[in-house]
């Protein structure tokens, strides 16, 4: 008999391109002509987020696109971005709680599971592992054809496929 052979599916930040692209925008805030004496800044607030600050919705609104923009060259999903429904006044600026998402929630775990056993082929198991889906089959084939319609699916969530065994 085969040993079964696996992967996993989770939802990691890598912090050290989302630093790399906050610095960029940091860096390109303070030199592009447009934002020159508007006090746009981004930084990083706490762990999990990042908050623009700017004297206008739309300068802030704008300091959010070019952070879109470094993050897509730095090859990170934007759907890592929670933004605020729009900037809220604070005295004299706008400020833009920006979340960064990471791990699977119970919720998406069990929607990628069912969807696994709906139309994913016969034999291939999902389990739910804390913020991770294990996905093991008999078949190598069957793997990547749950990962193409994995990656077929628009799910909400920035997804990557690590420990291919």
């Amino acid at each position: 008999m085969a040993a079964e052979s696996s992967f996993d599916v989770v939802s990691k930040l890598d912090r050290q391109e989302v630093d790399n692209a906050l610095n960029q925008t940091a860096k390109e805030l303070a030199q592009r002509f447009d934002f020159k004496g508007t006090g746009t800044t981004i930084s990083w607030q706490g762990d999990s987020g990042i908050e623009i600050r700017g004297n206008s919705e739309e300068r802030v609104n704008a300091a959010l696109e070019v952070f879109k923009e470094k993050l897509v060259k730095r090859k990170l999903s934007l759907k890592i971005l929670d933004p605020g429904d729009e900037p809220k006044p604070s005295g004299k600026e706008y400020r833009l709680p920006v979340g960064l998402k990471e791990g699977i929630t119970s919720e998406d775990a069990k929607k990628i599971s069912k969807l696994i056993r709906d139309e994913g082929p016969k034999g291939v198991k999902a389990q739910i592992q804390g913020e991770e889906l294990r996905v093991s089959s008999k078949k190598k084939d069957d793997l990547q054809t749950v990962q193409n319609l994995i990656k077929e699916k628009d799910f909400d969530l920035a997804l990557q496929f690590v420990n291919y065994r």
